[in-house]
């Protein structure tokens, strides 16, 4: 039998993008969604238009190739989500 999580939400354990109402995105494994804010494990940042990418060329290169995982956790609140959607769903 596995461990189950129903009290961290659906997209728990999975990779996921998450856009920013700026020009940052993150990319890591949601640990715990809430109304108040997301937790991401194992996460990468970028800014669009950092290193010469857009936030589409990053995107499409960690979904080739993976994302490197800078951020040991980061909490983002709420209110500097604008959407949040599972890794494969934009590959």
């Amino acid at each position: 039998m596995g461990t189950f999580h129903d009290d961290k939400g659906e997209l728990h354990g999975i990779t996921v993008v998450v856009r920013t109402h700026g020009p940052r995105i993150y990319v890591g494994r949601c640990d715990t969604r809430t109304e108040q804010s997301i937790l991401l494990l194992d996460a990468d940042s970028h800014d669009d238009g950092q290193e010469g990418l857009s936030n589409a060329q990053f995107l499409a290169n960690v979904a080739q190739w993976g994302h490197w995982p800078r951020i040991k956790a980061i909490e983002i609140p709420a209110k500097d989500i604008a959407a949040v959607a599972r890794l494969a769903e934009l590959a």
